[in-house]
Order: structure tokens, then C-alpha cells, then sequence
């Protein structure tokens, strides 16, 4: 199994397909260990696809005495890169903390960073963010794992999908599965997430960049990812009105595919 050292701990991680090099990180899980297949439809036929598990999910080790921040994530992310020998990668950040990592990496090393997709993601955490994320620490905490799965579920799709699919998104199966037994993995993500600003850092990102806002995202909604759009200088800006916080079902995954391969195409 491929384990690197990096930064002080070991951390797990999958390379998909063969062509250039392209970082995927989405939200509080992993697209290791078989997730793969959630990965968009024709990413690996173009791209060498790196996946990790983030530290305290899947087989990345963790240690528990260091802050836990998306600076801490983005340097591991960069030493993962560096220790495959990558110098210009495509980074796609779908989903939360992913995305904010993303921002992060073309922040700190514009030389690696070839573009930047984010969704799902914010430049700054506003009060109404904050409590929602951490009402999912204190479900998680005191409810259990469960009652955060069904919580964060009910939030992240539409109506419709959740009603067709209500029995493999639930249980040990089910979403954010990564996270069952690990609420001290959970609480840590959650830091990282509610202590990220780059409002005023958004300026020096020099890739192509594309911001795909979800119009019925309950969570991470165009509230908080038009201001990424508008803080990156010649940002692409493409709105998705009926998509929620995961993009779900198969006309959506067809759109969703149509908007990020071209764009990656031309970068």
C-alpha cells in the first residue's frame, strides 16, 4: 500500500490513470480505497489522479498535539506532490475542506499550481457557516456519528436523490463513513474548516481558476463561494441552479463533467 512520510506522519495515498499530473480532495472523507469511482466520469482516461486520505481518516496517521489547520493540510498536501515529483498540477477542490486546501495550495505555491477548480468551498467562515459546522461537531459528539451521517445527509442532496437513495446513503456504508468511531479525527477537520480565512490572500492566485457555485447548496451556498469568484483576478464564474452540496444523480454528474473537462482542457 502506498504510504509516504510526510511531514511527521505517514500518509496514505492512490494514483489513478496516466497524462498530467491532478490533484482531487474533497469534504470530511476520502476517494481512496475503492472512492475512486466517485471521481468524475473521464478523470483518470486524461489525467495521473492523486487521492489521499486527509490525517485520522483511512490509513493517514495523525498527531493529535498539532494545530489543525488548512495551512497544515495544504503542506502535507505539497509534500505528498513533492515527494511524487509533480511541478505543475491541476488542483480540483469539490466540497468543503478540499476546496479550501486547493485555495490554499495556489496561494502559498502559485509555481505548482498549473489551475484551481473549487466548489463547495468559502474564502471566509460567516457566523451562519460557523454554526452550521459546528452543529455537526456537537451532533457527532453527542448524538453520534449516526445522527451527524443523517444530519449532514439531509443537507447535502436534494430531495429527490436522498428519496431514491435513502438506504446507501445512511448506515455503515453511507456517507462520511470515514468518520464513524473517529469524532476526535471529525472535531480536528472541523477546526481546520471554521479557522480558514483568505479573503485577503485571494489576489495572488495566478492559475486559471473555475468557481462552480451550487445554487441549492444548503451549506456551502453561492453566499460564500460568489466572494472566491470575485477575489481571484479573471476567475471563471459558473453557476449550477438545481445542484446541491454533492453533485448527485447522473444528469448532474453529466453537466457537472461537461463544465470541468473542457475547462481543464484549455489550462
Amino acid at each position: 500500500m502506498p504510504i509516504a512520510r510526510i511531514n511527521d506522519h505517514d500518509m496514505y495515498y492512490e494514483v489513478h490513470g496516466s497524462g498530467d499530473p491532478l490533484l482531487v480532495m474533497g469534504g470530511w472523507g476520502t476517494y481512496c480505497h475503492g472512492g475512486e469511482r466517485n471521481l468524475a466520469r473521464g478523470l483518470t482516461e486524461r489525467y495521473s489522479v492523486v487521492i489521499f486520505d486527509y490525517r485520522g481518516i483511512g490509513e493517514s496517521g495523525d498527531d493529535p498535539s498539532v494545530p489543525a489547520t488548512i495551512q497544515m493540510h495544504a503542506a502535507d498536501a505539497i509534500g505528498l506532490l513533492t515527494h511524487l515529483g509533480y511541478q505543475r498540477v491541476h488542483l480540483v477542490g469539490l466540497v468543503g475542506i478540499g476546496a479550501c486546501i486547493c485555495q490554499e495550495i495556489a496561494i502559498t505555491r502559485p509555481d505548482l499550481a498549473r489551475s484551481l477548480v473549487n466548489m463547495g468551498a468559502w474564502c471566509h467562515v460567516d457566523a451562519f457557516l460557523r454554526d452550521q459546522l459546528e452543529m455537526f461537531r456537537w451532533l457527532h459528539r453527542d448524538a453520534g456519528f449516526f445522527a451527524f451521517q443523517k444530519a449532514v445527509t439531509l443537507m447535502s442532496f436534494d430531495a429527490d436523490f436522498y428519496n431514491e437513495n435513502k438506504q446507501r446513503l445512511l448506515g455503515e456504508n453511507g456517507g462520511w463513513k470515514e468518520l464513524n468511531g473517529r469524532y476526535a479525527t471529525h472535531s480536528r477537520l472541523i477546526d481546520a474548516c471554521v479557522s480558514y480565512d483568505s479573503r485577503e490572500r485571494l489576489a495572488a492566485i495566478q492559475c486559471p481558476c473555475l468557481i462552480i457555485h451550487a445554487g441549492q447548496d444548503q451549506v456551502t451556498s453561492p453566499r460564500v463561494t460568489l466572494p472566491i469568484e470575485r477575489g481571484i483576478p479573471n476567475a471563471i464564474g459558473v453557476m449550477m441552479h438545481d445542484v446541491a452540496h454533492v453533485v448527485a444523480g447522473k444528469d448532474q454528474k453529466r453537466r457537472f463533467c461537461e463544465i470541468l473537462l473542457p475547462f481543464l482542457a484549455a489550462s
